[in-house]
């Protein structure tokens, strides 16, 4: 099959190349712990199912406006407006399914073939491969454990060129769990004050995922806000546990979200109606179990970093949101893919290699912690027989010449 030329620029998520093969394993008897996906492993909580329910009972069986229905997007906009100090109107909202549309919209209406987007590396796949698959060309931005996995400002400034069209922030990140703090978010401001024609796209998808201190954003910024040229991307998928759900939305320019809302027209239409109403309900009403599973999460973040800092040449720094643990394992003397593969094969730990999130991730492991405390523990315990057993070259030469 002859396909277009573009599909070569497409790239993919890591994370269900290895959940397939941890799937291959399972279905030959093996037990596997799953530490490589990125999803809370909580049920959603029940008044949000109860009001899908209603929904399918009243009859919220049909298309809606594709924007989303009026009452989620002002909804959102209330939301964002006290979450972020900022003020948002619903007309600047719009609802998808999940939180990639927004992503791949937004680059598609505001990015031409041989443009930049500055990206942070390690990140999220999916940034790379959306820019190239609309011809960009993406710039990348080291994060380094050093630095915290934050931005040096001088190398995030010298990223930006005449063809620079958009910039990605993700706090807090995957893969990485750094939060950026206000102080953080002033000095990029202060950058991207020097390039009025540069936009912003904001993954803040983890923001409630946050273990210490408030959540700083981009947007709010003086002149960096969404009424200007700072894209939020959020939604429902994490916060609520509602990943199956799939229930996304973005704040941007009014002009542009009619834009995107064409563009969802050409492609899902819009999101489900009954997500969009189990969305409401998430908004307005408990929170209890965003806090229940925020103080979880906490509990196993606690344990994880512990366990893998008292492994045999692992090192990890504390990841201040999400759910994500990212060691570094250079002193192993094991390739970041190789030792990946080989905690797959033989200590029945799936997790993902930090050069899955790009070239800045090599010496790297990715761990989600959206697994029970009983797992984490065993995992960490599997993981320390296996490194005892399979020293590295570097390990190997280090421990000759002591």
């Amino acid at each position: 099959m002859e396909l277009a030329r573009r599909m070569e620029r497409l790239g993919t998520e890591s994370a269900f190349s290895v959940l397939a093969k941890a799937k291959e394993l399972e279905s030959q008897g093996r037990k596997i712990i799953h530490l490589e996906i990125g999803e809370p492993d909580f049920d959603t909580p029940e008044h949000i199912i109860e009001a899908g329910c209603r929904a399918l009972r009243g009859g919220q069986t049909h298309y809606t406006p594709s924007a989303g229905i009026p009452e989620l997007r002002a909804a959102i906009a209330a939301d964002v407006s006290r979450s972020r100090g900022i003020a948002v109107e619903p007309q600047q909202v719009v609802v998808t399914p999940g939180g990639k549309p927004i992503m791949f919209f937004v680059i598609l209406a505001l990015v031409e073939e041989g443009d930049e987007v500055l990206i942070p590396n390690p990140a999220f796949p999916i940034y790379e491969s959306m820019a190239g698959f609309a011809g960009a060309r993406p710039v990348f931005v080291p994060l380094r454990q050093e630095n915290e996995f934050r931005f040096d400002l001088d190398e995030f400034r010298a990223g930006l060129s005449e063809r620079t069209k958009l910039v990605i922030l993700n706090s807090p990140a995957n893969p990485t769990g750094c939060v950026l703090t206000s102080e953080d978010m002033a000095g990029l401001a202060e950058v991207l004050r020097e390039r009025p024609d540069v936009f912003v796209l904001s993954d803040e998808i983890y923001s409630r995922l946050l273990y210490e201190g408030p959540f700083a954003s981009i947007a709010s910024e003086p002149g960096l806000g969404p009424d200007g040229r700072t894209i939020i991307l959020d939604g429902f998928s994490k916060t609520y546990a509602m990943t199956g759900w799939r229930l996304g939305y973005g704040v941007m320019p009014e002009p542009l979200a009619e834009e995107v809302a064409k563009l969802q027209v050409n492609s899902n239409s819009c999101a489900s109606a009954v997500a969009q109403y189990a969305g409401l309900e998430a908004l307005a009403g408990p929170q209890d179990g965003v806090q229940d599973m925020l103080t979880e999460f906490r509990a196993r973040r606690d344990l994880i970093v512990a366990g893998l800092n008292d492994l045999p040449g692992v090192e990890c720094l504390v990841p201040q949101g999400a759910f994500y643990a990212f060691p570094r394992i250079t002193d192993t003397g094991h390739s970041a893919a190789a030792l990946a593969d080989l905690l797959l094969q033989e200590a029945g730990v799936a997790c993902l290699s930090g050069t899955g999130f790009g070239q800045y991730g090599e010496g790297h492991l990715r761990f989600s912690y959206a697994n029970s405390r009983e797992n984490i523990t065993l995992a960490l315990e599997q993981m320390g027989k296996l490194l005892q057993d399979n020293p590295g070259k570097t390990s190997q030469a280090t421990s000759g010449s002591i």
